[in-house]
């Protein structure tokens, strides 16, 4: 009799469970995808609260807890990575933006090989965590999702963004009322403004996280057809305006803007009601109410609300948090000046860019060629300790392209250019073919991450969503379920 039973691959004559790699279908593949990109989401966030709690009892703590979160994640979706390589899962059309993150992290090797220190360039600077290694988990979670074949998978990760904005959220408003389980009440001797940063590990990081949850929020309360995920994202955007404003942050407010934009614009790429437009009242309305409480003199010791950006990036996180960066020379740069700060900080990096334009300083040590003096240490002590030695001595500047261009060399920002700009024309084309929430939702979340990194920098609570996004935005997904709007059409 003929033997009907179904024909299974193997490798070497071995068992099929220890073939489970080539027996994979696509669904069994996007429902580990959908998985691996809500450990990108969550795994940095939860790591934090552990540091924050750490660090409310004892007063002291290592967000290295925090960069084990990040490793978790990126070895699992890195492994995702290699079977969506050898299942053939990328797309044709999607080889330009992973043979352009490829290229950069290539090249972030080269600079590594080429830079002051091999340690701080392969694992990241002491409690920033974003070296090569951390770029290597980032191209996981982009090409895991890129390789997802459900529009379940994409649906799941967007719920991953806002839920994970959400937590960070709620902790930042605890934050705010309470002073605690945070490191920003203070950001100066004097200045107490209990300022949000969640689980992000500094406000401006917060901003831009949020950003991306507000965005994905807004859009879904006016395009999604579930009438109860529409409440559900609408309060949702109801907390991330309300906790941004307690960032006190320039990308608070641009992360405001540019959701409002996206949502009213989100109405017409996906026919929804016009009606819906007034969702945007959402952002709006509890963003007015955070200003008058500070206004009110309900929060810390202010009693009128402005952008304090220079004191959070420069003196309460990058020099009192983890002493990445030295004191300021208060009569060369004004703190108080968000302006001032941003423009002191890109001028210098175009200047170290000059210095070393093809292999950069090396992955996360803008700081070192800053160095002008060692005081009485040696040149082989701490490199905290010799960065505090020094004056006007950043380590992160508020543009991440100038950022990556002046650590890692101008091929690498080449590449990153490449990537951004071909993940973006792929989005949009994706967004025009379907005309629905989660496409429109993804290409506009990653818009916002991109024009962000003009004023902000990547970080490994921001980075695995943003990447995550960006790679969702160009999977080419066949469906498991069609879109009610699909079906009458």
């Amino acid at each position: 009799m003929a033997n009907n039973k179904k024909q299974t691959k193997t490798l070497f004559n071995s068992s099929e469970s220890s073939n489970f790699i080539l027996n994979m279908t696509e669904e069994q593949y996007s429902k580990l995808a959908s998985f691996g990109l809500m450990t990108a989401c969550f795994f940095v966030s939860v790591s934090t609260a552990f540091c924050e709690i750490q660090h409310q009892i004892a007063k002291k703590t290592s967000y290295l807890i925090a960069a084990g979160g990040l490793a978790a994640a990126g070895v699992f979706c890195m492994i995702l990575a290699l079977i969506a390589i050898i299942k053939k899962y990328i797309s044709k059309k999607a080889i330009v933006p992973v043979c352009a993150f490829a290229a950069m992290l290539a090249w972030s090797v080269i600079s590594l090989i080429d830079s002051y220190d091999t340690s701080v360039s392969l694992y990241g600077f002491p409690q920033r965590s974003e070296g090569v290694l951390a770029t290597l988990f980032y191209i996981s979670f982009f090409i895991t999702a890129l390789s997802v074949k459900r529009e379940t998978a994409l649906r799941a990760l967007l719920d991953g963004i806002v839920l994970s904005g959400l937590l960070n959220a709620v902790w930042g408003v605890i934050q705010v009322f309470t002073g605690k389980l945070g490191r920003y009440a203070y950001i100066s001797l004097k200045l107490k403004v209990n300022a949000a940063s969640g689980l992000a590990q500094s406000p401006l990081f917060l901003a831009m996280l949020l950003s991306l949850s507000l965005t994905a929020a807004i859009i879904g309360a006016v395009s999604a057809q579930s009438r109860s995920r529409r409440i559900f994202c609408l309060l949702s955007a109801v907390v991330f305006s309300f906790t941004m404003i307690f960032t006190y942050s320039l990308i608070g407010i641009c992360g405001l803007v540019f959701a409002v934009i996206a949502a009213v614009l989100s109405v017409f790429i996906t026919k929804s009601p016009k009606k819906r437009m007034l969702s945007v009242l959402t952002v709006i309305v509890p963003a007015v109410i955070a200003v008058l409480i500070v206004e009110l003199g309900a929060v810390g010791n202010i009693s009128s609300y402005r952008l304090y950006d220079g004191r959070e990036l420069w003196w309460a996180d990058s020099y009192m948090r983890i002493s990445a960066s030295s004191d300021v020379n208060s009569g060369i740069i004004d703190l108080d000046s968000t302006l001032d700060v941003y423009l002191y900080m890109n001028d210098k990096t175009i200047d170290i860019i000059g210095r070393s334009p093809l292999t950069g300083t090396g992955p996360e040590q803008l700081a070192y060629p800053q160095i002008r003096t060692f005081g009485v240490l040696s040149p082989d002590s701490d490199i905290s300790d010799i960065i505090l030695q020094n004056r006007n001595i950043f380590d992160k500047c508020y543009n991440e392209y100038l950022y990556i261009a002046a650590t890692r060399g101008i091929p690498a920002l080449i590449a990153l250019a490449a990537l951004i700009v071909s993940v973006l024309f792929i989005g949009y084309k994706k967004m025009k073919e379907e005309h629905d929430t989660e496409r429109t939702s993804l290409f506009f979340i990653t818009l916002c991450g991109a024009l962000i990194f003009l004023i902000g920098c990547s970080s490994i609570a921001f980075a695995p969503l943003f990447w995550a996004a960006a790679g969702a935005s160009c999977a080419s997904c066949t469906g498991a379920e069609i879109p009610e709007k699909k079906k009458k059409k």
